[in-house]
């Protein structure tokens, strides 16, 4: 994109073609984390509140948008922004303030999830509402008001912060909380980048006595019984998920297994000060002491086929089925919580197209006959998702929520160049699906949603409120990523 498209494209006044222009050197080329779409984009990575208030300037006068990035871990363009600015916070990642009395943290929003719990642990902390990978952002977990394996009964990240510094694309700085700014805190945290830029973020830990966790794991053969089992644990269990087996289908469809955790009670554990130790929370680093798991993608590759996976989850269902069916044991924080890091850069498997995730939200009411119109979709349609992902949540009181009372399930699909039409078509069909059954979605792990779903499922009430507070925020609609324009278009200006 030369000088002379761009100021043709953006219609810039003649008092600014005088401006220098844009910096080659900071053209990029920024990539989903799905890795099914990529965009090139102009990166900034401010170290301060100041910094970032310079990128905005510089957008202003030379009449692009900014989208926000953080660690980039949304599946889809959550944090991308084609041929305008990409302001990645990662290097705004100071720990701010710690209280080990009070479990009182504030952070910068470039801040990850791992240092954060590698902060606190050994004083007896743990992040109350945790992702699946360490390596997100505290800013990215608030504009997408992250949810974890607890949410039925901690709530989302949200649910945890005390307090937060804002800045505006107008140089405005707000501090928000429940009792101060309360309507902007509870629009700010979930809406998505679209308001302004977290700059400091006061959150509560939550106390442990041990290291470890105490996990149980059970075998279920049907959606009905999986709901059943997280319906009998959800007042005993302090985490609950299960896995389903995608391949499965007639009498067996919906089988898995539900890993339920408990913290322990104080006293339980003999030797909590070691359990505690960062060194016996980190991940390993090898399988079986022997083979380094940065190579096990390249073992996974070749079976990263419909065939492959359906033998895949079959034997993970035949082991957990006869070997791990109603086994307990200990586990770390870390080890469970942060399944997805287990293997580095276990999404290479999925090259060159990439995969994405379809995550719905549904009533407990309606859940399993939703989840079951799903699978029979997609067997109908010969796309079958490699992995499924059941989750129970409750309802939040944040602006753009995701959240119902009731269950999700996540599908992870490969896309191809073969594939990319019916599945995009399938999607659509799971999405009258979900709507039907009074569901909702996640922008976070969204790449497909149009914006009548969009509108559909979030009101035009709540629509109209969040473009108001866009029009007070940003008044000169600076903020905007590659979503944004998908779901609302110019509705957001």
């Amino acid at each position: 994109m030369n000088t002379e498209t761009q100021i043709s494209d953006f219609n810039l006044s003649s008092d600014l073609l005088t401006l220098p222009p844009l910096p080659l050197d900071r053209l990029e080329k920024v990539e989903a984390w799905g890795m099914n779409t990529a965009k090139m984009g102009y990166v900034y990575r401010p170290t301060t509140a100041e910094g970032i208030t310079e990128v905005f300037a510089f957008a202003k006068n030379h009449g692009l948008k900014v989208g926000l990035r953080g660690a980039g871990r949304s599946y889809g363009d959550a944090s991308l922004n084609g041929e305008h600015v990409t302001l990645d916070l990662t290097r705004m990642n100071r720990i701010l303030e710690w209280n080990p009395k009070t479990g009182v943290i504030s952070v910068e929003p470039g801040t990850t999830l791992r240092q954060l719990w590698q902060y606190i642990v050994g004083d007896g902390w743990w992040v109350p509402v945790v992702t699946g990978t360490m390596y997100v952002t505290l800013g990215g977990m608030l504009g997408m008001n992250t949810h974890g394996k607890n949410n039925y009964c901690s709530g989302p990240i949200g649910d945890h912060v005390l307090e937060f510094d804002f800045l505006l694309p107008t140089g405005e700085t707000k501090t928000c909380s429940r009792e101060q700014n309360s309507e902007l805190f509870y629009a700010a945290i979930s809406s998505f980048g679209m308001l302004g830029c977290f700059t400091r973020i006061t959150l509560q830990m939550k106390k442990v006595y041990s290291g470890l966790l105490e996990v149980d794991a059970y075998t279920t053969q049907t959606f009905g019984e999986i709901i059943e089992k997280f319906a009998a644990q959800r007042d005993k269990a302090d985490y609950l998920v299960g896995w389903i087996d995608c391949f499965a289908k007639g009498e067996k469809m919906g089988r898995g297994q539900v890993h339920e955790a408990r913290y322990l009670k104080p006293g339980e554990d003999p030797n909590p000060e070691q359990t505690l130790r960062i060194e016996n929370q980190e991940l390993p680093d090898t399988l079986f002491g022997v083979l380094p798991k940065s190579v096990m993608w390249r073992f996974i590759k070749p079976v990263s086929n419909n065939f492959g996976m359906k033998l895949l989850n079959a034997a993970k269902f035949f082991a957990s089925n006869t070997l791990g069916n109603g086994k307990t044991i200990r586990q770390s924080h870390a080890g469970f919580a942060f399944l997805l890091d287990y293997v580095p850069n276990w999404k290479w498997v999925y090259k060159p197209g990439g995969l994405i995730q379809y995550q719905s939200f549904v009533p407990e009411e309606t859940a399993e006959a939703c989840f079951t119109a799903q699978m029979e979709a997609c067997h109908r349609a010969g796309i079958i998702p490699y992995l499924g992902v059941f989750k129970r949540h409750r309802e939040d009181d944040f602006l753009i929520s995701h959240a119902v009372k009731g269950y999700s399930f996540a599908l992870d699909f490969p896309v191809t160049k073969r594939n990319k039409v019916a599945l995009w078509k399938l999607c659509r069909e799971m999405d009258r699906i979900v709507l039907d059954a009074g569901g909702r979605f996640y922008f976070a792990k969204d790449s497909t949603l149009t914006p009548e779903v969009a509108e559909a499922y979030l009101g035009k009430a709540t629509l109209e409120k969040l473009f108001a507070l866009k029009r007070d925020c940003d008044p000169d609609n600076l903020l905007m990523t590659d979503l944004a324009r998908r779901l609302f278009g110019e509705r957001l200006c």
